[in-house]
């Protein structure tokens, strides 16, 4: 198997967007916001095996997950990250604080780092290549510290006011997608076993599965799936990713034309992101959308979409 990250990366990317490397407490950060969720999700799925979960905890960790995922693809993805699209202050400032919830970061780091992804997708110097691994694309890459918190490129992002207020206060971010759903657990049942209840189901399993569904667009979306565009890396459409991360899943349309702010292509490529776009433009809430012409899209059509090979070597295509 080949590798990426074990290489020597372009020198002005590797200085545009620098990776923290290996700290410690950036590392036990990473480990613990990966291995909480992990044991307490196994918690709850205990206590759902003995009916100890309402309804109202269910829609606590629905309705939570979905705005969580919601911000992610469209506040740091679309917006910030490649700028897909445009919007008034209020607008992204609602946006980018629903992904904030996620846990996944602060706006100008997880874009810095998207955006080196993409100037080396599956080249030396890629956060998350699958070529070095599916691990390391799921979340091995976290561990090491393929993060980009400084460099011309996150300074650039920091310029806008709102991206720098979120970034400057994650922590708060991370308490508060924590502790929320509990409050509300407390409001609306009044004892403090609906707070721990809720909490569990709406904070920490919630961003368990945010998570999960975000990394697998690094590792699951590089592996499985089609490649109905001719892209120089290893990104592939998969359908079922394009539902559970509102348009995420289709990958290879991404990389084909990463300034779209719609990444479902066609009719039947489920796409939530584009769906609440398509609400908010004619309300003024968003503007100057990227869209790519139908000629743009048959012009990168490959001759024959190809799935991708079973076995470990079957990455690449």
């Amino acid at each position: 198997m080949s590798t990426t990250s074990q290489a020597t990366p372009p020198a002005g990317v590797d200085a545009t967007y620098p990776f923290i490397g290996h700290h410690r407490g950036h590392r036990t950060a990473v480990i613990l916001a990966a291995v909480v969720p992990f044991a307490l999700t196994i918690l709850a799925i205990a206590l759902l095996w003995g009916r100890h979960v309402t309804w109202l905890d269910l829609g606590l960790l629905v309705g939570l997950q979905a705005l969580a995922t919601l911000g992610i693809t469209l506040g740091y993805h679309r917006m910030t990250a490649h700028g897909a699209f445009k919007a008034p202050a209020p607008v992204r400032a609602v946006l980018l604080a629903m992904a904030a919830m996620s846990i996944e970061g602060g706006p100008a780091s997880w874009a810095a780092t998207h955006r080196r992804h993409h100037a080396l997708s599956d080249k030396p110097g890629d956060p998350h290549s699958p070529l070095d691994g599916l691990w390391h694309s799921h979340f091995g890459w976290l561990a090491k510290g393929n993060l980009v918190h400084s460099g011309p490129g996150h300074e650039r992002l920091m310029r806008d006011p709102v991206v720098r207020f979120f970034e400057k206060t994650q922590l708060a971010w991370v308490v508060a997608s924590i502790v929320l759903p509990g409050l509300v657990g407390l409001a609306v049942v009044g004892t403090w076993g609906a707070f721990w209840q809720a909490l569990l189901w709406g904070g920490v399993v919630r961003v368990f599965l945010v998570h999960h569904i975000t990394w697998s667009i690094n590792s699951i979306c590089h592996t499985v799936g089609t490649r109905p565009y001719e892209s120089p890396d290893t990104a592939r459409n998969n359908a079922l990713f394009g539902v559970l991360a509102f348009g995420e899943g289709w990958h290879n349309n991404h990389h084909a034309f990463p300034d779209s702010a719609y990444l479902g292509h066609r009719w039947y490529q489920v796409d939530l992101g584009k769906y609440v776009l398509l609400m908010l433009r004619p309300l003024r809430l968003v503007h100057d959308l990227r869209i790519p012409t139908k000629q743009q899209q048959a012009a990168r059509l490959r001759k024959k979409p190809t799935k991708a090979p079973r076995g470990r070597r079957g990455i690449a295509a």
